[in-house]
């Protein structure tokens, strides 16, 4: 069954997030997953909201998806994420 990854993300080093993004897809595209929304102006319609952009991806099944999050070539990449960023990432099975 597909999955969605919908990642909320605040950018706190841009130089390092902007590091990430410039790897992300040539990472990504080994993978089956789609790039389905990459908002770094997303409008808020109702509540509250303090992250600053919002990606979803797809991929196949869960097995997929942790194929991509766990390979040593995203792992590679990740920590640029994971200094210049801080990020709310949920994992949702589609219908």
């Amino acid at each position: 069954m597909t999955v969605f990854a919908i990642i909320q993300v605040e950018v706190t080093d841009r130089e390092l997030y902007d590091r990430y993004q410039a790897n992300f897809m040539e990472v990504f595209n080994q993978f089956d997953g789609q790039l389905v929304v990459n908002d770094e102006t997303p409008m808020v319609l109702e509540g509250e909201w303090d992250k600053t952009k919002v990606v979803v991806i797809s991929f196949p099944d869960k097995a997929a998806f942790m194929a991509w999050a766990t390979s040593p070539a995203y792992l590679k990449i990740s920590k640029d994420r994971l200094a210049g960023s801080k990020a709310t990432i949920l994992l949702a099975q589609g219908l």
